[in-house]
């Protein structure tokens, strides 16, 4: 193969033109599939003895330049790589123990080959199915980098040997016995917790049949207490939302049982700022209060790891695993966060409750209203 041309007229070619066939030599290594890494090497040694006079003759930044693009060619990495069953990925068709040559220029998530480093990395772009194929991979060509995760993208990538889902489960997580994905805990059914025996995702606790808590034996979702069975409670035992006490069985209570005991309405009225309202409980839970709330009232957070403080990172060092780390809020803190982002229209909501105390409404939310 003709890589550069005759000697005799390397001296009447300016820096520009010899950095740009130098560079075009060196793609030209990769340009063939069934070349393999090997050939390739043996090829790059031949081409440096090859143009060596002509890289004397670069200024030092172009020489710099080649020298750094010829390195960056041999550069290993290996990781992991999901397909599906069908052994394609993005409509490219690849195999076991093969080696493949993207033809053209790559770019991080639009073109090229895309693996991971991290295997619980892979599962943000594939589902956490055991019908698709899992492999060990090399890469060995032009190598870039993801800023969020250990993603990367090549143009030369070797496909190693299939894993067992056994062994998937082993690698993409730090526990044991999960069934899930990015769990540092034991015996998850989920993803990405860092508690044991949790069957939802994004829990720091133990037992829970939810997501994103903190606490213990919780069936809702976003909990910070124990036991709760609704959702963004910060007490314990708690049946409704938006609880900071225990064992509340309604919405937004800081107090304690406060539905009282032995009743049996099925749809009672709700209770106010501690005074009876005409309103029947199913209807509380359809009004528009209780949709902002739940759209918008959140008392944790899970905040991935590229936007993590150093001191958030030294505290939370799971995040490494599990992609970032589940923020716990006060109630307080979650509605002053809610209250900055609703509208004029949407406050008004709460401000025209029956029986609205703004003095009631300011122990409980934080939120000083006139």
């Amino acid at each position: 193969m003709e890589y550069f041309q005759p000697r005799k007229r390397v001296r009447e070619m300016d820096n520009e033109t010899l950095y740009n066939l130098a560079i075009e030599a060196i793609d030209n290594l990769f340009s063939d599939k069934s070349v393999s890494l090997e050939t390739a090497l043996e090829n790059m040694r031949t081409l440096r003895e090859e143009i060596g006079i002509k890289i004397d003759c670069l200024e030092n930044d172009l020489r710099a330049q080649v020298e750094g693009v010829m390195k960056k060619k041999i550069t290993t990495v290996k990781g992991y790589k999901v397909f599906n069953p069908d052994f394609t990925c993005q409509g490219f068709q690849f195999a076991e123990n093969k080696r493949f040559k993207y033809l053209g220029n790559i770019q991080m998530c639009s073109s090229g080959f895309h693996f991971c480093e991290k295997a619980s990395d892979c599962f943000a772009y594939y589902s956490f199915n055991p019908k698709n194929i899992v492999c060990e991979v090399e890469a060995n060509g032009t190598i870039l980098s993801h800023d969020d995760d250990s993603k990367k993208c090549t143009d030369a990538l070797y496909i190693g040997r299939r894993l067992t889902w056994e062994e998937v489960l082993k690698v993409a997580n730090e526990g044991s016995n999960n069934t899930g994905y990015a769990n540092t805990g034991d015996r998850n059914t989920g993803d990405r917790n860092t508690g044991d025996r949790n069957t939802g995702n994004w829990n720091t606790g133990d037992s829970n049949t939810g997501n994103w808590n903190t606490g213990y034996r919780n069936t809702g979702d976003r909990n910070t207490g124990d036991r709760n069975t609704g959702n963004w409670n910060t007490g314990d035992r708690n049946t409704g939302n938006w609880n900071t006490g225990n064992s509340n069985t309604g919405d937004s209570n800081t107090g304690y049982r406060n539905t009282g005991a032995f009743c049996i309405d099925e749809n009672p009225i709700v209770w106010l700022f501690d005074k009876p309202t005409k309103i029947k409980v199913r209807d509380w839970e359809d009004s528009e209060a209780v949709k902002i709330m739940s759209r918008l009232l959140k008392i944790t957070i899970f905040i991935e790891s590229h936007i993590m403080s150093d001191e958030e990172k030294a505290k939370y060092p799971t995040h490494i695993t599990i992609g970032g780390y589940l923020k716990s809020k006060t109630m307080h803190e979650a509605w002053a966060d809610m209250w900055a982002n609703l509208d004029d229209k949407s406050k008004r909501v709460f401000l025209k409750l029956p029986n609205f105390n703004a003095k009631k409404f300011e122990i409980i939310t934080g939120i000083k209203v006139r």
